[in-house]
């Protein structure tokens, strides 16, 4: 006689399912705005946008993942930071226009659906998502046999924001003259992780628990590290400042990523040294090695976010952001050329 087959036997775990959805519930609704009409467990999130003075509101979408940072979670055993990196990667893409994160969804792929799993993984969208100050209004959490390994997962998220069409920072204002304003990273953020895990663990097979000299910590206290979210000083700074571009410094680095905002006969001279830049890069530099062109190409550097303004605004904006806890740097300048960008120093 044949065994009758159900779905368990098949490696999906309905039950578990369940189970992770009841844990996860209190976490999505600590981030919920009054704009938020429902509690979790509708087909789809609703969400009522309160337009307010804006006369001419826009949504503004992006879409992004951990990447292969989740490698090392999966090594260390540890995946409450990289949910705050999902929603980092979004939130912060999406401020670049001017916008306000209103909400975020999350798709969460797993191999084998522990629920204790899936809670440290949300939990750090959830804190991600109170940091961004945005709700976290829904997503998806499929259970996939045979597609990932037991363990693993893949985490990627969708954020949604609203900016007053008239206020949206698009650089067409920058020009030659203006002033490039950075603001830290946290570390390598979520970008070139493919290269710092060739460099670090494959070719010289540093061992992510032991204690690091040079970075005064474990590699993978260093490693998971979140990405740093922008959005409540960054919004802030918008409405007392006139603020003409702003980029957010991902896979690319600065060259890649500030030539995204300027205009044809314009070009971001960056001075190398005007800004720290902390120790992973230079381990990662010298252990590959990897050129300084490279390094820059791939990483952020130290710097996660960068903002371009006036001369004149220079000053009173990296005292702002000093007063909220943000470091901030002039890093360089926008001067007339070809290239889109210069290093120099």
């Amino acid at each position: 006689m044949v065994e009758e087959m159900n779905y368990r036997q098949a490696g999906v775990n309905i039950d578990a399912g369940e189970e992770a959805v009841e844990r996860i519930k209190g976490m999505a609704r600590s981030t919920f705005r009054p704009e938020v009409l429902q509690d979790i467990g509708g087909f789809g999130g609703l969400f009522a946008p309160d337009i307010g003075a804006l006369k001419e509101p826009v949504l503004v979408s992006g879409c992004d993942g951990v990447g292969t940072k989740l490698k090392v979670a999966f090594s260390a055993g540890r995946h409450d930071t990289v949910g705050i990196d999902c929603v980092a990667m979004c939130v912060n893409d999406i401020l670049v226009q001017g916008a306000e994160p209103l909400f975020l969804l999350d798709y969460l792929a797993v191999g084998q659906l522990k629920p204790s799993q899936v809670e440290e993984i949300v939990s750090g969208v959830a804190e991600g998502c109170r940091q961004a100050g945005c709700a976290l209004l829904g997503g998806e959490m499929a259970e996939m046999p045979g597609f990932y390994p037991p363990g693993e997962y893949d985490l990627a998220g969708f954020a949604v924001g609203m900016v007053d069409r008239e206020k949206i920072i698009d650089g067409k204002t920058i020009a030659a003259g203006d002033i490039l304003m950075g603001l830290v990273s946290s570390g390598l953020h979520s970008n070139g992780y493919s290269l710092a895990r060739k460099v670090l663990l494959e070719q010289n097979k540093l061992n992510l628990e032991e204690q690091n000299q040079d970075l005064g910590k474990t590699l993978a206290e260093e490693l998971l590290q979140p990405t740093m979210i922008y959005a409540r000083p960054v919004l802030e700074a918008l409405k007392r400042f006139s603020i003409r571009g702003m980029a957010h410094i991902t896979g690319g680095g600065l060259p890649g990523n500030l030539s995204r905002i300027l205009s044809p006969g314009l070009k971001a001279v960056i001075k190398e040294g005007t800004w720290p830049v902390p120790a992973i890069f230079n381990l990662i530099k010298e252990l590959g090695p990897v050129k300084r062109e490279e390094m820059f190409r791939v990483f952020n550097m130290g710097i996660g976010f960068v903002l371009v303004v006036s001369e004149s605004e220079a000053h009173p904006l990296e005292e702002y952001f000093r007063s909220q806890g943000v470091a901030a740097f002039v890093i360089g300048k926008v001067e007339k050329g070809t290239g889109k960008f210069a290093l120099t120093g």
